[in-house]
């Protein structure tokens, strides 16, 4: 069995997927693929990879490629984990950074791309994610070519409009992957609760999910949640600023809405928690969450640090082949867990019959009532060799949640779909109109004129034909 990672270049994913495969004894023999554009990286994860699997002692046979098509070819399962970036820069973060200031010289606090029930930043690029629905067709087109059975784990963002797209207009077997449902753990740990006694389902859609179902020992798990407000919501601080889970906005939300927004969902907010810095720290805590001016590009920062102590670390183990990974960088390198991705375990369920419980991305087919059936939706399932069974939502999602967040979040999913698909201006035009910073017409053809006169943008320009 093969398993290409695209992407393999980043500062952890891919290494922490490698570690899940050497832990589980079922997956013994198979053949990891990386493939970067960034040979330096590749280089430097491929060496850390086949270091990490000797020191596991498990039976991988690892490979490397610049090129996507060797990625393709003959793989069973393909996680796509990349960023694209042009060239010039130094990463995918790059272009992020300077469209976001160049935005705000037009009005648009933290960029076009902040908007209502999407507020993570990174997650979509110039409305219509040009360069990442671009590499994922480019995936889809060689996997029909080459692996017509495999199947494509979305990983990178925006996964819910790239798994909706590829859903809907390719033949690809794909599933979204994301990891912010892992938010209600914190909440059981904060509640005090034996996570073992906790019967919980989450559903919604990416960055959108809420915990609708959640009993303790039998009993309403959200009347410990309105002790734990009266009580110790008072008291509450960030830790970090991605420690957002019971913040008072996650909190606010849950009394507006009627159920506890899980993971991403807390950041991806209406404007009520996000006009600018001194409101966000208002409702996130004192670092204002992850997604502003401060912490935003304080992160990125960390993330290129980390991509060099990687690069440092590859070269001294080439040097010294006594250096142990799980030594020098144990909480990348563990030896006793699993990361906590979902992308290996589904793997196993799926080749090897271990029914799993996973919360993935499909195509909602009556799984969300009052949703329509093609759109993507991110729900609670039980895989195994027959396949995904999503689980009933059970209860069922409220109706403020339907109507007041999941229908305009797909509306704007809709429409960035749109724009790709037609090329059409104008409904990028249209979905900056109906952005509350706008002002008048000319700002937002002022703005999108600016934006894609940007050198590394003049591919989105000539694709659209303005």
């Amino acid at each position: 069995m093969k398993i290409s990672i695209v992407g393999a270049g980043s500062v952890r994913y891919s290494l922490q997927l490698i570690g899940d495969i050497a832990k589980i004894p079922e997956l013994s023999g198979v053949n990891v693929t990386l493939m970067d554009i960034n040979n330096q990286r590749l280089d430097a994860i491929y060496i850390l990879a086949k270091k990490y699997i000797e020191e596991l002692g498990a039976n991988i046979s690892i490979e490397k490629t610049l090129s996507l098509e060797e990625a393709v070819k003959g793989a069973d399962f393909i996680i796509n984990t990349a960023l694209p970036y042009p060239p010039e820069h130094e990463d995918g973060f790059e272009k992020y950074e300077i469209i976001t200031q160049v935005a705000e010289k037009y009005g648009y606090y933290r960029g076009i791309d902040s908007q209502e029930f999407n507020m993570v930043s990174t997650y979509s690029y110039m409305i219509c994610s040009y360069f990442d629905l671009k590499l994922a067709l480019q995936i889809s087109e060689l996997m029909e070519k080459y692996s017509p059975n495999a199947w494509l784990l979305q990983t990178a963002n925006p996964i819910f409009e790239i798994t909706q797209y590829l859903t809907r207009y390719t033949n690809t077997k794909i599933i979204g992957f994301c990891h912010g449902y892992g938010g209600i753990y914190e909440v059981f740990e904060t509640l005090g609760m034996d996570k073992n006694e906790v019967d919980w389902q989450v559903s919604g859609v990416n960055h959108g999910i809420w915990l609708n179902r959640f009993k303790y020992k039998g009993e309403d798990g959200y009347k410990l949640l309105d002790k734990w407000i009266e009580e110790g919501l008072p008291n509450w601080e960030s830790k970090n600023p991605w420690d957002l889970q019971l913040s008072p906005a996650a909190i606010d939300m849950y009394k507006f809405y009627g159920m506890l927004p899980i993971g991403d969902t807390v950041r991806n907010g209406s404007w009520k928690y996000h006009y600018n810095l001194e409101t966000k720290k208002k409702w996130h805590g004192k670092f204002g969450g992850i997604d502003n001016e401060v912490e935003r590009p304080k992160f990125h920062r960390q993330l290129r640090a980390s991509k060099q102590r990687l690069i440092e670390l590859a070269k001294k183990v080439e040097a010294d082949s006594n250096c142990s990974l799980t030594v020098e960088l144990p909480e990348l390198f563990t030896t006793d867990r699993m990361s906590g991705e979902q992308q290996i375990l589904f793997i196993n369920a799926l080749i090897n019959d271990k029914r799993t419980r996973l919360v993935l991305n499909i195509p909602n087919r009556g799984v969300i009532s009052g949703i329509p059936d093609d759109v993507v939706v991110e729900v609670t399932c039980q895989v195994d060799a027959q396949g995904i069974h999503p689980e009933k939502v059970e209860p069922d999602l409220t109706d403020r949640i339907k109507k007041f967040y999941l229908v305009p979040r797909i509306m704007r999913m809709e429409m960035a779909l749109e724009a790709f698909r037609t090329r059409d201006i104008k409904v990028l035009e249209e979905f900056l109109i109906r952005d509350p910073r706008t002002r008048s017409y000319e700002q937002v053809k002022n703005v999108l004129r600016e934006l894609l006169e940007l050198p590394f943008n003049r591919e989105i320009k000539e694709y659209f034909g303005v």
